[in-house]
């Protein structure tokens, strides 16, 4: 009877640690990409930079973090004079993960929006 636990307990810990190595990745490069698509309205907001610019860049971003984007998925838009407008940044996404019986589509969305200060 004991070594039937332990046996469960190592398949659990096993598949435990399988499921995090599989699903950590896209959660992590999500969390860059988001974190890229934040400094880029903050420092977009105040210049002339044009919407496809912004976009190319984000774009290139998705690009070296391995995240499967479009170009017609980043959605940027601005509004308002510069300086004192908004600048919004949205991008959805999903990522197929591969596991043992259970393929899963990972659905994300990373988006911001920064206001000037006037």
């Amino acid at each position: 009877m004991g070594t039937i636990k332990m046996v469960l307990g190592i398949l659990v810990m096993v598949a435990t640690v399988y499921l995090i190595a599989e699903l950590a990745p896209p959660y992590f490069a999500n969390y860059q990409f988001q974190d890229a698509i934040r400094n880029e309205a903050t420092l977009n907001t105040y210049n002339t930079k044009p919407e496809d610019a912004i976009r190319d860049t984000i774009y290139k971003k998705a690009q070296d973090l391995d995240i499967p984007l479009t170009k017609e998925q980043i959605k940027v838009k601005r509004t308002g004079p510069l300086g004192s407008g908004s600048l919004v940044i949205d991008a959805e996404y999903s990522v197929h993960v591969d596991l043992p019986a259970y393929p899963l589509d990972l659905q994300f969305e990373a988006a911001t929006s920064n206001k000037g200060v006037f």
